[in-house]
């Protein structure tokens, strides 16, 4: 029913940018909260950061705080995750995904276990 499909990965010098878009189906994209989360090798998924259907509240990791934002554009069912002042320790595979829930709140938000929908994911490397 929902599928999601993540693009825009690729490798980068420590310092640099990349913009990851991740492109929805569904006829009611504008009406969930969305979600990117990452996992590097041998670790758990982590998140990352989410935005509210209208794209009025977002939310991020203290990890990636001040270095990534994320933006959406309903019309055109797609999510975005502008990432600057790349580190090497945000090398991982990048996930979008769709909250489970309608809530705003950052504490139903940040799980892994919030989200339902998932895209299969786009792999960011970050050389020093």
């Amino acid at each position: 029913q929902v599928q999601l499909v993540e693009s825009g990965g690729g490798l980068v010098q420590a310092g640099g940018s990349l913009r990851l878009s991740c492109a929805a189906s569904g006829r009611t994209f504008s009406s969930y909260t969305m979600g990117w989360f990452r996992q590097a090798p041998g670790k758990e998924r982590e998140f990352v950061g989410f935005i509210t259907g209208s794209g009025g509240t977002t939310y991020y990791a203290d990890s990636v705080k001040g270095r990534f934002t994320i933006s959406r554009d309903n019309a055109k069912n797609t999510v975005y995750l502008q990432m600057n002042s790349l580190k090497p320790e945000d090398t991982a595979v990048y996930y979008c995904a769709r909250s489970s829930r309608s809530s705003t709140s950052w504490s139903l938000n940040v799980g892994v276990s919030d989200y339902n929908y998932w895209g299969q994911g786009t792999q960011v490397t970050v050389s020093s």
